[in-house]
């Protein structure tokens, strides 16, 4: 990909002077595209022009009770100094996070997972027993073998669940069957008898990867269909704002491995939007400094991604992306995401003698924010709080509904009661939790993304020491407070005021930002991350602690720092780390500039497998054909993958693709003799998104 970088100057000319060019040059140019992700805690908007950079940008508040809210803001704020812009928009592209937040914070649709051939031991393995959680599972007999023969298939036990009870809470269903890369006619059975006899959404394994490590596979699916309703939504309410402001270009969306599929696409795949945000950010960041070599850290809301930028690129994890404790097998970018951003939870442990805060992995809504929205229901609150000698333990934190919950689901007595109590506003933790059980029943209640806790973040920090000022810094000074005088095991205050106490979570932001950074330098080299960076010597050298031995460890190449906050949080990071730092200007909108310069890449793999001698099996899909011969088969086998990427190139939005075959064959001497064994050939297309003149 080549990416034209101007000068900053020329990216941010004075507004009467960038109004003016801008007109003139959408008359005779379809060089336009709008840029729009879609965060945690804000939704960006950026116009950019192939020539000319960054034309506008815009920022507002996302409103996960009605995503469209937040867009249309954005959208609306972004075209209103240029009212030609609309008509001359050539794509739009979206990237977001709301995929990666929602397995950080362990949220998703309710759904069933469907497993064909597999035995229950299989559900242990692979870390699906620990994402299971409390979703149903449905054993069939069935499956294929590794050359693509079926087993006795029996849809009984997926028949029976589908009429009872049970799966009526559920949202989408996930089906994974055995060496379904190999033949995948079990899962297309049992995704007809869904549709018959329910018409939910269901995700099939095989059409996410051709991998095998099945039970990784059915992870991967399970999650998917978690994520479908959520990510749904979210087409719904940029395709009905693209509508509202007369923008007919093609929307697009930026994938976890850095490319653009078309939005019809990604709402059958929305696993494959995890880290969507993320490597849109790597390549804006690319686009706005002109680094070939550097770490990317982009801060958000909710998290911190770390990425390696190699040669221009993005490094991609062909493992697939490791996302709030899961690693799926979705191709994606080379990333670590952390639980560290602006509206982290700040917490410790109230049990021991001598606490540490600390960050994450949790999203709070931020107590300025909560005022800001809803001051009546919040400030008077806190005021009662602050006059009393001991506040209780709840002080400072809020519940409140984001949307109505389904009453399909069994959330429980206690649940409804709570979600009723909320229906007016928010309320403050003492009044809701007032024991375990109530504070189970909100807990079940936030997972499921029907209510949102509110308490003290970064953010709120940063508001209360003056550093930020979007929303209410009076609630944000109390919160600070309040956490100060929370207790240790000792009896003790965490902090001497609010000021104090804010200033040391900033500086921990920064802190956390360094071990991440490090952590992923660690990754790349092969090493423990994690382990690496809790030494003794890794920590000193973190905190510039020198004695009769001097420790420094740095990155062998710059950070470029991205976020709406990392002008503020990493200021103070090159004393961290060592090395250059650099904020770019746009820093703030990097993701949504990094959707629109990306390009449409996908892949397709065929296998060919030697079930007998003189008998080769080339498995394309649905589609199996034998052939005697193993250089007929490789051929039919380079014609199938073409095809395939092809036909899912143009699916997924591409103009004109172009095709690049790679082979892996496997084949072993015996007696004198080379044995076949199997081959793999991918097919990628890539090509730059159809515009709306195209189309």
């Amino acid at each position: 990909m080549c990416v034209h970088v101007l000068p900053l100057a020329a990216q941010a000319p004075s507004p009467i002077c960038r109004t003016k060019t801008i007109r003139q040059t959408i008359l005779t140019q379809t060089t336009l595209a709008l840029g729009i992700d879609t965060g945690g805690t804000f939704t960006d908007a950026v116009l950019h022009h192939a020539e000319r950079g960054v034309i506008a940008k815009a920022k507002a508040l996302t409103t996960r009770h009605d995503l469209s809210v937040g867009i249309a803001g954005a959208v609306r704020a972004v075209l209103a100094d240029h009212p030609d812009a609309a008509a001359a928009i050539g794509f739009v592209a979206l990237s977001t996070t709301l995929a990666t937040n929602a397995l950080v914070e362990g949220q998703g649709a309710p759904a069933a997972l469907v497993m064909i051939g597999f035995s229950p031991d299989d559900a242990r393995r692979g870390g699906l027993d620990a994402a299971l959680g409390s979703s149903p599972v449905i054993h069939c007999d069935g499956g294929h073998d590794g050359h693509g023969r079926e087993q006795p298939l029996d849809l009984a036990p997926l028949a029976a669940f589908l009429h009872s009870g049970a799966a009526v809470g559920v949202r989408g269903l996930a089906v994974a069957s055995v060496f379904a890369v190999r033949n995948p006619a079990h899962e297309l059975a049992a995704r007809a008898l869904i549709r018959q006899m329910t018409g939910k959404p269901v995700t099939l394994s095989h059409e996410l990867s051709a991998k095998l490590n099945g039970p990784k596979r059915a992870l991967t699916t399970l999650l998917n269909a978690r994520l479908v309703p959520m990510i749904s939504g979210l087409m719904d309410a940029v395709e009905n704002t693209l509508a509202a402001h007369a923008i007919g270009a093609p929307l697009m969306v930026v994938r976890g491995d850095g490319s653009l599929v078309t939005a019809s696409f990604a709402r059958e795949r929305p696993v494959e939007t995890i880290l969507s945000g993320p490597a849109a950010s790597v390549l804006g960041a690319r686009a706005l400094t002109g680094m070939d070599r550097a770490l990317v850290s982009d801060i958000g809301g909710t998290t911190t991604d770390v990425a390696v930028l190699e040669s221009g690129l993005p490094r991609i994890d062909p493992e697939g992306a490791m996302v709030g404790g899961h690693r799926t097998m979705v191709e994606a970018v080379a990333m670590r995401t952390f639980g560290l951003g602006g509206d982290s939870e700040v917490h410790f442990d109230e049990r021991a003698l001598t606490p540490a805060l600390a960050l994450g992995p949790r999203r709070l809504v931020p107590v300025a924010l909560l005022a800001h929205e809803h001051e009546a229901h919040v400030v008077p609150v806190l005021e009662r709080q602050l006059a009393q000698p001991l506040p209780p333990r709840h002080a400072g934190r809020f519940a409140r509904l984001v949307m109505t919950p389904d009453l399909a689901v069994p959330f429980g007595p206690a649940a409804e009661r709570i979600a009723n109590d909320l229906a007016p506003g928010p309320l403050p933790l003492e009044t809701l939790a007032r024991n375990g059980q109530a504070l189970a029943a909100l807990e079940r209640l936030v997972a499921a993304g029907v209510v949102q806790m509110a308490g003290f973040t970064p953010s709120d920090a940063a508001h209360a020491v003056g550093v930020q000022s979007i929303w209410n810094r009076n609630a944000a000074l109390a919160a600070a407070e309040l956490m100060a005088r929370r207790r240790t095991g000792r009896g003790q205050p965490l902090a001497p005021d609010g000021d104090v106490m804010a200033r040391h979570v900033l500086a921990l932001v920064t802190r956390r930002t360094a071990e991440a950074i490090l952590e992923t330098a660690f990754a790349e080299d092969g090493l423990e991350g994690p382990a690496m960076v809790a030494t003794p010597l890794v920590q000193r050298a973190i905190d510039g602690i020198d004695g009769i031995a001097t420790i420094a460890i740095a990155p062998d190449r710059p950070v470029i720092g991205l976020g709406a906050s990392a002008g503020l949080h990493y200021a103070r990071l090159p004393e961290r780390l060592g090395v250059e730092v650099e904020c770019p200007v746009h820093a703030d909108v990097a993701n949504a500039l990094g959707a629109v310069v990306g390009t449409v890449r996908v892949s397709a793999s065929v296998m060919v497998t030697a079930p007998a001698a003189d008998h080769f099996r080339v498995s394309a899909g649905p589609d199996i054909s034998d052939h005697r011969e193993r250089d007929a088969a490789l051929s039919a086998a380079r014609r199938a993958a073409e095809a395939l990427a092809l036909q899912q190139a143009v699916a997924a939005g591409a103009d004109a693709p172009d095709i690049t075959l790679t082979e892996h064959v496997t084949e072993v001497p015996v007696d004198n003799l080379t044995m076949f064994v199997e081959a793999s050939i991918t097919a990628t297309a890539t090509g730059r998104p159809r515009t709306a003149r195209a189309s």
